[in-house]
């Protein structure tokens, strides 16, 4: 404990019977909220930046995130948006393409998500994935010699 944190217990006209305070810890929020304009940008951004804690917001219109850095509570977050800017909000429900191991299996793939993600399934507990096999080597290496990727590696041509 340093000497300020001492000073400042000493000093402490809280009256709570805690003398430690709980300290949130720093976290990366990402929420998915429907941006259409430069208006609707300037609206979350104010929301979020008004808050408590919050360090950086980074907005990418496009894909529809908001990433807050800070000392902030997701769930808080979320509240917060959805009721200064009226818009639907939602803890951020994809994950990169390559993280998932069948990227296109029952309630994984969605057409809503933006390029290179699908839907994070494993923190819904939707399905378990073990009913799923993995590919084994010789699979991958014959699916990837036809792949319209790149069409120069194709070994039988």
């Amino acid at each position: 404990m340093g000497a300020l944190d001492h000073i400042s217990d000493l000093f402490d006209c809280s009256g709570g019977t805690s003398k430690h305070k709980h300290r949130k810890q720093l976290q990366t929020v990402e929420v998915k909220v429907k941006m259409d304009c430069e208006g609707c940008e300037r609206k979350v951004r104010r929301a979020v930046e008004g808050m408590k804690g919050v360090d950086k917001v980074d907005i990418e219109r496009k894909a529809s995130k908001v990433t807050v850095v800070g000392y902030v509570e997701p769930n808080k977050v979320v509240a917060r948006i959805a009721h200064r800017t009226g818009k639907r909000a939602e803890i951020w429900p994809y994950v990169p393409y390559d993280v998932v191991d069948h990227p296109y299996a029952q309630g994984t793939y969605d057409k809503k998500a933006p390029s290179g993600y699908v839907r994070n399934t494993y923190d819904n507990n939707q399905y378990s994935g073990s009913h799923l096999a993995r590919a084994s080597s010789t699979e991958v290496r014959y699916t990837t010699a036809f792949s319209d990727e790149n069409p120069a590696a194709c070994s039988v041509m």
